[in-house]
């Protein structure tokens, strides 16, 4: 693991959605009733975006192609998201989401679609810092796809991609933080250091 200290002041932070913002289903998050935010993750996008960090979104909606849920339950998860963030100040720059039940489909993560549109649509300059924020091995293979710095959460499936990466040991060089809140308190300590 590396020393947190270390850590660069972004220019963006792209964050998979579920399991790092909300809590995550085996079953899918099929609703906006079903659309919970982890503790702290909002707040955590809101220090971001005041302190004028880009936050994007990157989240595969898989369960859209399987039948689970459609095009407006997925709006309106994203409405119920954007209120509340309104009401803390924050905002979510930008966001994408791939529906293919396609595995190489360009935009399903580990592949890096979705991320290089993010940087793309925000204008990002070729020496800004960026980080990919996931709890997933496809989500830590989509930001080195994307060329920018995976972060790993231990929520959602962060926990047990944690263990996997131990035993493979690929976890040296990677950030690795209890939740979203904890990665932006960490930013902020490094960036007043």
């Amino acid at each position: 693991m590396i020393d947190h200290s270390s850590l660069k002041w972004p220019d963006l932070v792209i964050l998979d959605r579920d399991g790092v913002i909300n809590h995550d289903s085996k079953n899918y998050i099929k609703s906006a009733d079903e659309w919970q935010p982890i503790a702290g993750s909002l707040e955590a996008i809101a220090t971001l975006s005041n302190a004028c960090v880009k936050v994007g979104i990157a989240t595969n909606q898989r369960g859209i192609s399987l039948g689970l849920y459609d095009h407006q339950a997925l709006d309106e998860m994203h409405q119920k998201m954007h209120s509340l963030l309104a009401d803390l100040d924050g905002k979510v720059h930008a966001l994408e989401f791939c529906t293919a039940d396609d595995e190489s489909h360009p935009d399903r993560k580990p592949n890096p679609g979705m991320l290089l549109k993010i940087i793309s649509q925000l204008k990002m300059p070729e020496n800004a810092v960026i980080y990919f924020v996931g709890d997933k091995g496809s989500d830590i293979k989509a930001a080195n796809n994307a060329g920018v710095l995976p972060v790993l959460v231990r929520t959602g499936n962060g926990a047990a991609t944690e263990t996997r990466l131990i035993e493979q040991n690929r976890s040296e060089n990677l950030p690795i933080f209890d939740d979203l809140a904890g990665f932006v308190a960490a930013l902020s300590q490094s960036s007043s250091n």
